[in-house]
């Protein structure tokens, strides 16, 4: 496959490299994972990537950001997330019947902009009591 790219590469250097269990660039990787998960347990499992990345220089590992991400995704590890949180107003019964459509909506032949407006009123009545002056 090689030679046909004009690459000339020994016959014995790929046998060699076939017949190889465990690369030595996996080996390698495989221990920086489990030093990322140790560091990662030694600062109770909250440090995200970049914390991590210094944490890991701090420790004598002289390593890339990026590379500590792509270790941290092999290890399904990530950081804690604070403030980043989703909201749901309303949880859907999926076992009650649907309600019927009453205003006759063809959601396939749109005719013109702002024709019907629908909101679910749960969430306006909320949105309304949130942002009123006096609530």
């Amino acid at each position: 496959m090689l030679s046909a790219h004009d690459m000339k590469i020994a016959p014995q250097t790929y046998y060699r490299w076939l017949v190889c269990r465990v690369r030595p660039a996996e080996w390698e990787e495989a221990h920086l994972v489990n030093t990322i998960v140790d560091l990662y347990r030694r600062n109770w499992c909250v440090y995200g990537v970049r914390k991590m990345w210094h944490a890991a220089r701090r420790a004598g590992l002289r390593l890339g950001r990026d590379h500590v991400a792509r270790l941290m995704r092999i290890a399904g590890i990530q950081g804690v997330r604070r403030g980043a949180h989703r909201t749901t107003t309303t949880t859907r019964d999926e076992r009650a019947a649907r309600h019927p459509d009453l205003v006759k909506r063809a959601w396939n032949a749109p005719t013109r902009p702002d024709v019907l407006w629908v909101a679910d009123f749960t969430y306006s009545a909320q949105l309304a009591v949130m942002c009123s002056p006096s609530g």
